[in-house]
């Protein structure tokens, strides 16, 4: 496996996540008007949410802490901040870091990028390997996960180069009108959760499969909590796009507690 170095500072984004995303998610309301850039309370809310889950994600992966099972999670991990940190330079001049949880968002993302370069350099120098796995994903595992990345990388692409007013960016989809920075926010956290799952079109250990749906089962429920908050902003009927964006959430994640109760959740590798 990766250095304890690579382990520590996965523990440490982990706990910036979890006061950063707390903060967000539970002061939505109050943060909206002074965080990094233009947002609204549910836009903060479901930020809120991606940290709270990545939290989770991080918190799982260094408990794990074997190459084999938690890769997937930890190169999310690594593009997330990655991707967010070059979205926030794009955007610089729309940028306001006045507020506290304005610079604890950008520091947030800094360690977490501190935290991918440490990891990508252990891999070089330490190149771990895959172990075979006791048991191996079926052909409905396979399924899923295709459609999760063209599902899922669909969204990832279209929100990273479309310009505001094509299909579904006023409210298509999301209820909300997005600014072109936020758009190109949760455009590249829909490519960082897919890029990393087409390995598990190859990798058929069950083992991982369980523990990447594991880690990331919080960005599930944060996100979905936070759409059921705001469920009023939702118009079914006149924007049925919405239906895409609330009921991905919810499906995926009765499909994974279905599987968690039937097959585990990789823990025991």
């Amino acid at each position: 496996m990766l250095s304890n170095v690579s382990r520590i500072l996965t523990y440490v984004t982990a706990i910036l996540y979890t006061i950063l995303g707390a903060a967000l998610f539970l002061l939505h309301q109050q943060l909206a008007p002074v965080f990094a850039w233009k947002v609204t309370a549910f836009m903060t809310m479901t930020i809120g949410g991606w940290c709270l889950g990545n939290a989770w994600l991080a918190w799982t992966v260094a408990r794990r802490w074997k190459w084999q099972l938690v890769y997937p999670s930890l190169i999310y991990l690594w593009l997330f901040g990655a991707f967010e940190l070059i979205v926030l330079v794009a955007f610089r001049d729309k940028l306001v870091l006045v507020h506290p949880i304005a610079w604890l968002y950008l520091i947030t993302l800094i360690v977490n990028v501190i935290t991918a370069l440490v990891g990508v350099m252990d891999w070089i120098r330490i190149r771990p390997a895959r172990e075979p796995g006791n048991r191996l994903t079926t052909t409905a595992h396979r399924n899923a996960v295709i459609f999760y990345i063209l599902f899922v990388g669909f969204l990832g692409v279209y929100g990273s180069t479309v310009q505001i007013g094509a299909p579904g960016t006023n409210g298509g989809i999301f209820p909300e009108v997005m600014s072109l920075f936020t758009l190109r926010s949760f455009g590249v956290f829909y490519l960082a959760l897919t890029l990393p799952v087409a390995a598990l079109l190859w990798d058929r250990n069950l083992n991982t499969f369980l523990t990447h749906s594991i880690a990331s089962y919080g960005l599930i429920i944060f996100i979905t909590l936070a759409a059921f908050i705001y469920i009023r902003l939702f118009d079914f009927a006149a924007r049925p796009g919405g239906l895409a964006y609330f009921g991905a959430y919810l499906a995926v994640g009765i499909i994974l507690f279905l599987e968690f109760r039937k097959s585990g959740t990789g823990a025991e590798a």
